[in-house]
């Protein structure tokens, strides 16, 4: 048998157009050998954690490179400034080192993120022509980032003790899977857990098989094939299609961005349950939401719980004196910097700044709505929650399509074919000629509305059967995925972020 040592050096090289994605068969292979080696290595805690360390780090060389070395310098620079915070009392010198922190860690991620959007706007403002600076975004530096941050504001706050262990701490920052795109988790809720023996249910286990599978439909099988087939089409040239098929499209990415999305973080919980490891939450149904503070609430909470403590809640006690003001004017910083956060963009910024403002405005008419709806005898009845989820999910997807486009000029187009354009014969033509893609879209959202006691009979089900049931369910649902997957590998969309 011949082997080709180079060509095999080139495919566990970094490569920019292919990083190690849970959903390609490298990865498979790559994590069918970790897994061997873990678990050979469970009672030596020692070289299970360095063991566990190192794959981390070759996962993010993979999708960055050497920029990987920014991520061991980020690690260093926030577990020493932790411990000076918590070495003393004098409170001066905590706020400086806290300062220093937030200095570097933004600094750090501004210049990879935000350097030529800065530049760019800049030099319109100055009419001046402008060639971006070579400047490579490492994937995960947002959550890593806030990863960081979370551990010494937490140290700052005095609601947990630092780490001694500096190998500890490295592992929380380059746990493998949620390096790249969350869930955000807390340190102190993953700390604890390195020291101790892993140990894994049968519940566990069910649960992660479950995870795994629906994560891969989710990305495979609906986000990838509605967005290649489909929403991209429509959304690069609007203009070309009737207004029913740019509206189906925006429900279409809609459906994407969660899928997508979600389908990493179902990915990222589920391989972590499967070595001992419990990460956080990150979506509960969000278009169930009644009112875009109840999305936030079911949207990428690790981010919302971030923002939430770390930043909505200070700045609503410095304007604490302004009563509901202080509420408005905590909602929209935070949510500006939400949407900074998730690019160097003005349709991102604007897209912080919608949601922002509509959970703003539902704050100040709050009480007069209650009164109008209570005197029409629908308040909190089951006609008005409908309506209430309705109206969300419409501001979220018209939040969405703004947030894809970084031309205003394609939003217009939109709305105009929407508004004038739309045609409401081709409906039946579109579910005529593409068959798959609507039956995806309608599976996507039903399986989000069905009663969420499905998802935890589904987990039970898989507990009980035995281990070749469980495997059996993982290959059917890698080769129906296959079946989809396209030639080209499709990147998790917050991967950008």
């Amino acid at each position: 048998m011949n082997i080709d040592i180079n060509k095999i050096f080139q495919i566990l090289s970094f490569n920019p157009d292919d990083p190690l994605i849970f959903t390609t068969g490298l990865f498979l292979v790559l994590f069918f050998f970790f897994l061997l080696i873990y678990n050979f290595l469970l009672n030596k805690p020692s070289l299970r954690i360095g063991f566990l360390i190192l794959f981390s780090f070759y996962f993010y060389y993979k999708a960055s490179g050497y920029y990987a070395s920014i991520l061991i310098v980020s690690a260093v620079i926030n577990f020493f400034i932790a411990r000076w915070i918590a070495s003393t009392e004098n409170f001066t010198i905590k706020r400086f080192h806290l300062f220093l922190s937030i200095v570097i860690n933004i600094g750090i991620l501004a210049y990879f993120k935000y350097t030529n959007f800065i530049l760019q706007t800049f030099s319109n403002i100055a009419q001046k022509d402008f060639s971006p600076l070579d400047i490579f975004l490492p994937i995960g530096i947002s959550f890593y980032t806030f990863k960081s941050l979370n551990y010494v504001f937490d140290v700052y706050l005095d609601t947990l003790k630092p780490t001694g262990s500096f190998r500890n701490f490295l592992l929380y920052v380059s746990f493998f899977p949620n390096i790249l795109a969350g869930p955000i988790d807390r340190a102190s809720d993953f700390l604890p857990q390195i020291e101790k023996e892993p140990f894994i249910s049968r519940e566990d286990f069910g649960k992660a098989i479950f995870l795994i599978c629906l994560g891969i439909i989710k990305k495979v099988v609906i986000a990838d094939y509605i967005s290649i087939n489909f929403v991209d089409r429509v959304f690069d040239y609007p203009a070309r299609f009737t207004g029913v098929e740019n509206l189906l499209a925006i429900y279409g990415y809609v459906l994407q961005v969660y899928c997508d999305f979600s389908g990493y973080s179902d990915l990222a919980i589920g391989i972590a349950l499967l070595f001992g490891f419990k990460l956080m939450e990150n979506f509960n149904y969000p278009f169930k939401a009644t009112g875009i503070a109840d999305f936030w609430r079911r949207w990428h909470i690790s981010l919302s719980k971030w923002l939430l403590d770390y930043l909505f809640r200070p700045i609503q006690m410095k304007y604490r004196n302004l009563r509901t003001l202080s509420n408005v004017i905590a909602l929209f910083i935070t949510f500006l910097i939400c949407g900074i956060w998730h690019g160097a963009g003005w349709n991102f910024i604007l897209w912080g700044a919608l949601h922002g403002f509509m959970i703003s405005f539902a704050i100040i008419i709050q009480k007069p709505r209650a009164k109008i709806l209570s005197a029409l005898k629908i308040y909190n009845t089951k006609f008005h929650k409908f309506f209430q989820i309705v109206i969300t999910f419409h501001l979220v997807a018209f939040s969405f399509m703004v947030f894809k486009n970084r031309d205003f000029q394609t939003v217009l187009d939109m709305i105009e074919q929407i508004a004038t354009f739309f045609h409401s014969e081709v409906f039946i033509q579109f579910v005529e000629k593409l068959p798959v893609i609507f039956g995806l879209i309608v599976v996507g959202y039903l399986f989000h509305f069905l009663p969420s006691r499905l998802e935890k009979f589904s987990i039970n089900f898989i507990s009980s059967i035995p281990l070749f049931g469980k495997v059996l369910v993982l290959v059917i649902v890698i080769w129906v995925a296959a079946q989809f997957k396209s030639a080209d590998i499709q990147p998790f969309i917050y991967f950008q972020f």
